[in-house]
């Protein structure tokens, strides 16, 4: 099984979206989640930061990571966007088998 969950944060629901949109329509994920409405904290600039984001959640297999890595980088608005991989060691088969089947 090379089944990965891979996330990211977007700035806005906008942006989100047309990330999710361009990895579903390239086949490069089976399905992309975007939740809307998260807080983030964290450091950045040696700055205390609190931003409004976007979670994306993307389902897709290990040998399409790094042009996905690559897709949102390009896409994304941050200077250093947070993307990271999640192997799914188990999971419903029938739903795996159809997520193989959508990324080509």
């Amino acid at each position: 099984m090379d089944a990965l969950v891979m996330i990211s944060t977007a700035g806005s629901e906008k942006e989100a979206r047309r990330i999710a949109r361009t990895l579903v329509e390239d086949r490069l994920a089976a399905c992309v989640n975007v939740i809307p409405g998260m807080t983030s904290f964290f450091f950045w600039g040696g700055k205390f930061c609190r931003q409004k984001e976007a979670l994306i959640v993307v389902k897709t297999v290990g040998k399409r990571s790094k042009e996905i890595i690559n897709k949102i980088k390009k896409m994304h608005g941050y200077e250093v966007p947070e993307v990271i991989s999640l192997k799914v060691h188990e999971g419903e088969k029938n739903y795996l088998h159809w997520l193989n089947k959508m990324v080509k």
